[in-house]
């Protein structure tokens, strides 16, 4: 008797073969990406505050003044975000929609770092139909005050006041959402 000829497994099916087969080296590759990926996100924002959040005041896109302390007091107990965007940051374009997400169930305060004054950052919110608070920082001076390198940067105050977390560049909105509920953990 002779065997018969088997046909050779398809490409998928080999490739899951070697999955299964190289499982721990792909795990420590994953591993290795994920610290990567988290050491640049770390050194990204290692100039931005930590411990207790500075002080911060501005005009709102209408010319009212709003500060942080009135920002944190309008929601007490509550850990609160800063979003400093561009208009003319394309990755902060590319964030919106998770920034609006997130502003329906947490409190967030986003800056317009130069982007004009007022006005003009008024005409943009309606344009891009976007509903965000929005703290018009024409000359840059709040971002320099606050040491924010680059645009968009998202930055976590605890319920205490104490900056919990920040990222610089893109965040995805699970990650927003995960580092609003850590500070929420921060309660006296």
């Amino acid at each position: 008797m002779t065997d018969p000829v088997r046909p050779a497994p398809s490409l998928p099916a080999r490739l899951l073969l070697r999955l299964r087969q190289n499982w721990r080296s792909h795990l420590m590759s994953l591993a290795l990406f994920v610290a990567l990926v988290a050491g640049f996100g770390a050194w990204q924002a290692r100039h931005l505050p930590s411990g207790p959040a500075p002080a911060l005041a501005g005009p709102l896109v209408d010319g009212r003044e709003l500060t942080l302390a009135q920002w944190r007091a309008a929601h007490p107990g509550r850990a609160v975000a800063l979003h400093v965007w561009a208009e003319w940051c394309g990755i902060c374009r590319m964030e919106e929609h998770s920034v609006s997400r997130v502003a329906a169930d947490h409190p967030v305060l986003t800056i317009a770092m130069r982007s004009g004054p007022g006005p003009a950052v008024a005409r943009t919110l309606a344009q891009r139909g976007l509903d965000w608070p929005v703290i018009v920082d024409a000359d840059g001076a709040i971002a320099r005050a606050w040491r924010v390198p680059a645009v968009p940067t998202f930055i976590v105050i605890d319920p205490q006041g104490q900056v919990r977390s920040a990222s610089v560049g893109y965040t995805t909105e699970l990650g927003m959402r995960l580092r609003l509920w850590w500070a929420g953990w921060w309660r006296a």
